[in-house]
């Protein structure tokens, strides 16, 4: 690790206008915040600073701007892409939210919270459950990550089907700008059209054009009435065709709808404890479903039980299991939950986070898997998620007795081919686990020229002196 620079001017001067609990300089305290949640990156800072308040957040933002010291925001660290580790060159300072960590307000007449931007996920859902109300954002790392990580990402989940990414979850903002200032747009309105909606700016920017520090979220009424099902399916296209049939039936009432492989559900079987396979014989792909409606006497089981009856009926489905209890839902819930674990522990994959239009996707399948097959012979393809929102983790694990490191050789060639694939079909290639430092060559290649320059120009005018997590998003 570098150490840090005995004759760097603004250390004790940032140390000064902390206070002795506002800042970790000692190299066991700094050690968490080196690495990415992946491992793909470790870095150096000579501090972290812990400010308290949006207050001392724009101090600390004023002294590295008078200093041109660069800056890199840092929420839960639960980063796919490295957008929250500093560089290797021990020059940036990290500056954790974890101390604004309030819930400032739920108000349930307005169906709406105002939260910092250091509150863990976890405890804003709790919070609007302890007040009658609903955050639908669910994640898998919900119990680490923090609101001001969600919003820079733009996170996603499994509920963005009927709730949205996290962008559409938001009503305002308040931010501290590259200079110090602080931008308040901390309005909880659904209506107000007062020129330019200044805080999406800042939802995806990860960091590189401000720091958010709270923000005004939607809330909903608490889900009463759930069902869910597992159900198996042949091929993608069934799986596309029944979501258009479960949306027709039900509406907004679908709240989740996953693809999981049965690659997917081998790995889980053998590497997860305690699971319960639902099928004797795993079909091709299952889908994870969940219908959701705030009225506690409807008869959506009823009418999800008629609708996949229906698909058996007509051969559309091969199999189907419904929860009858929690425990059940609990137990199909953990087979789609453990997937990521699964792989870790099975070994070496290549990640592919793709998005395309929902109705792309069974001809996007049909290509990519010999694409994949054709570059890695053998290779293990397990494509799951987020199929009812155009999503699908596109992960490549490598062939039986295969050596890692001969495997991991072909991931630019692989990624490439893959990302290729998606452009052409109309897709994106980081569909919610955003840009960070992993993506910046991808962004430079497949976005839109135009687009691109206008982000530069966005970057130069909110912050001249590129002091705010330089190297990420935009090279």
């Amino acid at each position: 690790m570098t150490k840090p620079h005995p004759a760097a001017p603004w250390l004790p001067v940032l140390r000064e206008s902390l206070g002795p609990d506002g800042y970790l300089d000692q190299a066991g305290d700094l050690e968490p915040f080196l690495s990415d949640w992946r491992k793909l990156y470790r870095g150096s800072t000579p501090l972290v600073a812990l400010p308290a308040t949006t207050a001392e957040v724009a101090s600390v933002v004023r002294l590295c701007a008078e200093y041109r010291v660069p800056i890199v925001p840092h929420g839960g660290n639960t980063s796919y892409c490295g957008g929250a580790t500093p560089s290797e060159s021990g020059a940036e300072v990290v500056l954790s939210l974890r101390r604004l960590n309030r819930v400032r307000e739920v108000d349930t007449a307005n169906y709406s919270v105002t939260v910092e931007a250091g509150c863990i996920l976890a405890r804003l859902q709790e919070a609007a459950e302890e007040a009658g109300r609903y955050f639908p954002m669910s994640l898998g790392s919900e119990g680490s990550c923090t609101v001001g990580g969600n919003l820079s990402t733009n996170a996603g989940g499994t509920a963005v089907l009927r709730y949205g990414m996290m962008r559409d979850l938001v009503l305002g903002l308040e931010v501290v700008l590259p200079d110090g200032r602080i931008l308040d747009q901390l309005r909880c309105l659904r209506k107000d059209n007062t020129g330019y909606d200044l805080k999406q700016l800042f939802i995806g920017a990860e960091g590189s054009l401000g720091v958010i520090t709270a923000a005004c979220l939607k809330l909903f009424p608490r889900p009463a009435a759930h069902a869910t099902a597992m159900v198996g399916l042949n091929s993608v296209a069934d799986a596309v065709t029944l979501l258009g049939r479960l949306r027709d039936a039900v509406g907004d009432a679908v709240v989740t709808f996953e693809l999981i492989p049965a690659a997917a559900l081998e790995l889980v079987g053998r590497h997860i404890d305690s699971v319960h396979l639902p099928f004797e014989m795993p079909p091709p792909f299952c889908v994870l479903m969940e219908l959701a409606l705030p009225a506690p006497d409807s008869d959506l089981v009823a009418r999800l039980e008629a609708l996949l009856g229906s698909g058996l009926e007509s051969g559309l489905l091969c199999d189907a299991v419904l929860a009858d209890s929690l425990a059940r839902r609990e137990q199909l819930w953990k087979l789609r939950e453990s997937i990521p674990e699964a792989q870790t522990r099975e070994g070496a994959s290549l990640k592919h986070d793709i998005s395309l239009p929902t109705s792309a996707l069974p001809g996007f399948m049909a290509e990519a898997v010999p694409l994949v097959d054709s570059i890695i012979p053998a290779a293990r393809v397990i494509a799951y998620g987020h199929l009812g929102d155009g999503n699908l983790h596109f992960n490549v694990s490598p062939p039986t007795n295969t050596e890692a490191a001969d495997f991991l050789e072909q991931g630019p060639a692989l990624k490439r081919a893959v990302h290729d694939l998606v452009k052409a079909r109309g897709g994106s290639f980081s569909a919610e686990h955003g840009i960070g430092r992993l993506k910046v060559g991808e962004l430079e290649r497949y976005e839109d020229p135009v687009a691109l320059s206008l982000m530069r120009q966005l970057k130069q005018s909110l912050d001249p002196l590129g002091i705010m997590n330089p190297g990420k998003v935009l090279a």
